[in-house]
């Protein structure tokens, strides 16, 4: 077992270009934190392999998603205490709306491989600023 405080976690950039903090993992599944600057926006990115679950920890922001057989599923709120899912597939983006960083923490199974894990969209819903 290994004990990760997030302050000395090993960070990383993520395809989407927010920052990753890597915490623990576990046979299927590893979880992190995933922060965003006051008013960035993240490159739109999908999830071929793995899924997501999250749970916003600070700051304000919307998630856009649309699923792997093309329905928009719109905009969600980014609000601390709720919670959100990334089906495996799904397209999506966030940004962070406010004045502090957006952190959230994201469980993902099975264990996240690298970048490949993640697939760059050629359309957007917002112009991403990372």
């Amino acid at each position: 077992m290994i004990d990760i405080d997030v302050r000395n976690a090993e960070r990383k950039r993520a395809p989407d270009k927010s920052t990753v903090y890597l915490l623990g993992a576990v046979g299927g599944a590893g979880t992190a934190v995933f922060e965003l600057p006051a008013h960035a926006v993240a490159r739109a990115v999908r999830h071929p392999r793995v899924e997501e679950v999250w749970y916003v920890l600070s700051g304000e922001g919307e998630l856009w998603r649309r699923t792997d057989d093309g329905k928009d599923l719109g905009v969600a709120s980014l609000i601390p205490g709720w919670s959100l899912v990334l089906p495996r597939g799904t397209s999506f983006q966030f940004r962070n709306q406010g004045e502090e960083p957006l952190r959230i923490l994201g469980v993902t199974s099975p264990l996240w491989e690298g970048d490949h894990d993640a697939q760059e969209l050629p359309d957007p819903r917002w112009p991403p600023t990372l």
